[in-house]
Parts: C-alpha cells; structure tokens; sequence
C-alpha cells in the first residue's frame, strides 16, 4: 500500500496543475493508495501568502485538499515532539514538521527538496 504525503510545493503544482510536475510524479501520484496533506502546509500557505511570498490563498487550499481526493492529516502533539529527534539537515520548521509526521504515521513524503532525502527512506524525492 502508497501512502503519501506532499509537501507543500508538491500540493500547490498538483492543485494548481503546473507543470513543473512531471509525467513521472503524476504517475506515482495516480498509483498511491492514499494522499495526505497536513494540516502544517495550509499553516505555511497562510504565512507566506500574507507574508507575499506567494499567491495563494490559504482558505481555498484547505477547501482543495478534499476537492482533490486527498486526506487531511492534522497535526498532533506526537508530531511536534518527534521533531526534536530530527537530525539537523534541514532547518526549514515545516519540513521538519512534514517529515516528522510522515515518519510517525509510516508515510513517504512527496517533495523536490534535495536536502530532505538525507533523513532516510521516509523521503520520495521527484
């Protein structure tokens, strides 16, 4: 069984249909079992967006995520306190968030971050 999490880049080209997701990703993307989006990349949508960082608006994307089949995964205490046994790869809090919570719910997350891979099989990069 696939169970996936996408990151937050991977969530907003899948609900924005950019292609700078290939044929390769929407393939594996088609075939898994089950797709999840955490409650943390609607937080970093929302941050950003009012931040201008990006365009996007966080209301919508929280709608998207069942408009497009995926599952919300919230983010639980668990979560936050699997973040202290990361290694420092990676700085970034809500990749580090991601990542803790695809290891702790056995899920691969879904990203084309090419520091991430570095904590192990937990990390599918496209």
């Amino acid at each position: 069984m696939m169970r996936l999490l996408l990151d937050t880049h991977i969530f907003l080209w899948v609900v924005s249909d950019n292609k700078k997701l290939g044929r390769n990703a929407r393939k594996i993307l088609s075939s898994a079992d089950e797709i999840f989006i955490s409650a943390a990349s609607v937080w970093e949508i929302a941050i950003k967006s009012s931040a201008g960082k990006i365009k996007a608006d966080a209301a919508a994307m929280s709608e998207a995520i069942e408009l497009s089949g995926f599952l919300e995964l919230p983010v639980y205490a668990a979560h936050a306190a699997m973040i202290g046994q990361l290694p420092l790869h990676h700085n970034d809090p809500f990749d580090r968030l991601l990542l803790a919570q695809a290891m702790a719910e056995s899920l691969k997350l879904v990203t084309v971050d090419l520091q991430l891979p570095s904590y192990g099989s937990c990390v599918l990069l496209l």
